[in-house]
């Protein structure tokens, strides 16, 4: 139900959303809800950006946890930051849909982050030229594509906060949640804290296996060695690492 009203809301495009999409236009708005998209530290709680977009509403402080407002600012915010990305998607790729990735009932994730390891190892360097908010570009991209995909049925669960180094994601279809970690690349030490990471939020939704997806924005690295696949075992959870 929940969803279902966002989704209306958003489509309707009530006068206090557009002010919102407006916004987000705005570099000092940027500056803040930029890192709370992708879970790095706000640059200065002190600063006057800060408490603007505080008092705009679009952010709140929970247990020391900077996170959008409500899940209708949080799903706006996604959805309209990443919507040129979703719209060129349903053009250039009519066959990225819920039943390309069906495999009895549900969802092979593995293959539409193959998938997605193709698409972004082809078309990274143009996309993210098109966003403004170019250090969330590599998860505003994924999550474009995840959404072009269900579109046709299903739902994503968005759990953005700053300070985390992490972006939660809980992809739900028919009634099975897939949990997706999604981490940029700083050292061996985040990769492990991303494995634990997963393999609690797996637990969250009670599965026994999660996907953890790391971006390697290192230049002196080729695509090969950046772009992989492997399986760890964490803490009795099957995680499934893409490198992107």
């Amino acid at each position: 139900m929940a969803k279902t009203a966002i989704q209306t809301i958003i489509l309707r495009r009530d006068t206090h959303i557009d002010s919102l999409l407006e916004r987000l236009k705005e570099g000092r708005v940027r500056k803040v809800i930029e890192p709370v998209i992708y879970g790095a530290d706000i640059p200065d709680f002190l600063s006057d950006d800060f408490q603007d977009v505080t008092d705009l509403g679009l952010i709140k402080d929970v247990n020391t946890k900077i996170i959008p407002s409500n899940p209708i600012y949080a799903e706006v915010i996604v959805r309209t930051l990443s919507y040129e990305t979703q719209r060129k998607l349903t053009l250039e790729k009519p066959d990225f849909t819920i039943p390309r990735y069906l495999k009895n009932g549900t969802i092979d994730i593995n293959y539409l982050l193959t998938d997605f390891q193709k698409f972004w190892r082809e078309n990274s360097a143009i996309w993210i030229e098109k966003i403004a908010y170019k250090e969330a570009a590599p998860h505003l991209i994924l999550q474009a594509f995840l959404q072009r995909i269900l579109n046709g049925g299903g739902y994503i669960i968005r759990d953005m906060a700053a300070g985390t180094g992490r972006l939660d994601l809980g992809v739900v279809y028919e009634d099975k949640t897939y949990p997706i970690e999604i981490k940029l690349w700083k050292g061996d030490q985040y990769y492990q804290n991303g494995l634990e990471q997963t393999a609690r939020y797996a637990d969250v939704f009670g599965c026994k296996e999660g996907w953890l997806v790391i971006f390697d924005q290192r230049t002196d690295k080729s695509w090969d060695e950046k772009r992989y696949y492997k399986q760890e075992i964490t803490k009795g959870t099957i995680v499934h690492v893409f490198g992107v």
